[in-house]
């Protein structure tokens, strides 16, 4: 009789291991990273590469722990059980509920649970040789319990597409890059730039582009000294070229072009010839993603493209300085004109310019202010307050309150922003 006791509480401890063992695997193939995991896989480890093709399988991998798990719980439960009615009679039944639940909650899931998620990668590494058989004589009674699960919360009009993801693979890097930044282990600035990168699909170059209005450009039948006069006094490299009217653009021209040719003529402006000089215009749609349009500046080797409606009217500018701005933030040489349009006041608020874009003043300030709807500041408030402002009006909205300093006919050029 004794025998059989101690043969019944080794069974019950080796219950309790097996059990500690798949909850400690559920946690740790849950939360393993699969970056890391592939880059072991990638550096020679084997046992990673089968944490991967576990973690791809995750409904016959989650089903087949889950009943391993519970196949041993109860088994665990009912020895015990059948143990203590033979020492305390009825009273038995509640010795051992009230035993099994303090050992199985400690030993088998709190404390195996805590070992795994503090080292998912290194636990679900080890395990995976020894999970590979379980999952795969368990793999098809786990598609049984998936099918009949599928089956009953349909019934309810819930349906499950195990190949729909709930975030995209890069609102997943966001948030990772959020976490980590939020625990101090990614500084601002590298956030910033991971952030940029990410954004590229989604943004457009009517997003970025010099609009019209305030993009440089020379008239092409103007005279070649002046024309030259004006590329010298200009901070850009390349300027576009017009004729007849601003948006008529006809060409590019680069100072290097120019200074090239002036040397073949020994300085002669009168013989130069600025439409031989000039490069045909590149214009893209303004609905180009900038992802689409960085690829097509390094495929043509190109620096600068005009930006055109559906109409096929010129909007703006767009170079790949902008774009490249978009990941590493401003951008300055020493011909640059320092213009941020940012100035802090020492009552705390911020003067504005209205042609700041947003996005670098949710960079610059760590606000979040919408620009799903406007490029800039001034488009911003336009946009919400569903009117063209006066100066000295007021708005109150995305948490801040907006004061028109200065308006130019329909344009808003200067804001006082102060947050509420």
């Amino acid at each position: 009789m004794i025998t059989a006791y101690w043969l019944i509480l080794a069974a019950i401890l080796i219950l309790i291991v097996l059990s500690a063992f798949f909850s400690g695997s559920e946690t740790a193939l849950t939360a393993a990273s699969r970056a890391r995991l592939h880059q072991l896989e990638k550096n020679g480890d084997s046992r990673a590469g089968m944490v991967t093709r576990l973690i791809e399988k995750r409904d016959h991998l989650i089903g087949a722990l889950l009943i391993g798990n519970n196949l041993v719980n109860i088994l665990a439960s009912a020895l015990a059980t059948s143990f203590f009615l033979n020492l305390y009679g009825d009273a038995g039944v509640a010795i051992a509920t009230l035993v099994m639940t303090i050992v199985v909650v400690i030993f088998a899931e709190v404390m195996p649970k805590s070992w795994a998620i503090s080292n998912a990668d290194r636990f679900a590494v080890t395990v995976a040789p020894v999970l590979r058989p379980i999952v795969a004589v368990l793999s098809p009674f786990a598609a049984v319990v998936t099918w009949i699960v599928r089956a009953i919360l349909r019934l309810f009009g819930v349906k499950i597409d195990e190949e729909q993801s709930m975030l995209t693979a890069h609102e997943e890097l966001r948030g990772a890059v959020e976490v980590l930044h939020r625990d101090g282990s990614v500084v601002k600035d590298d956030r910033d730039r991971l952030g940029g990168v990410l954004d590229l699909h989604e943004l457009e170059v009517s997003d970025v582009m010099i609009h019209r209005t305030n993009m440089e450009s020379i008239n092409v039948d103007d005279p070649p000294d002046q024309i030259v006069k004006q590329m010298l006094e200009s901070p850009y490299t390349r300027i576009p070229l017009w004729q007849g009217e601003s948006e008529n653009i006809v060409g590019i021209l680069h100072s290097k072009d120019v200074l090239r040719t002036l040397a073949t003529k020994s300085g002669n402006l009168k013989t130069l010839n600025i439409r031989k000089i000039a490069t045909n215009p590149w214009f893209v749609p303004e609905t180009t993603t900038l992802q689409a349009q960085l690829n097509a500046f390094l495929r043509k080797k190109a620096h600068i493209a005009l930006v055109v409606d559906e109409y096929g009217e010129v909007e703006g500018l767009v170079t790949l300085e902008d774009i490249l701005e978009e990941i590493v933030g401003e951008i300055a040489d020493e011909h640059d004109e320092e213009v941020s349009g940012v100035v802090a006041q020492a009552d705390g608020s911020y003067l504005v310019e209205g042609s700041v874009p947003v996005r670098d003043l949710n960079r610059a300030l760590e606000w979040q202010l919408p620009d799903e709807e406007a490029t800039t500041v001034a488009g911003l408030v336009i946009h919400a307050a569903q009117m063209i402002p006066e100066e000295k009006q007021t708005f109150t909205f995305y948490g801040k309150r907006f004061v028109i300093i200065a308006r130019e006919k329909n344009r808003i050029t200067r804001l006082r922003i102060r947050k509420i």
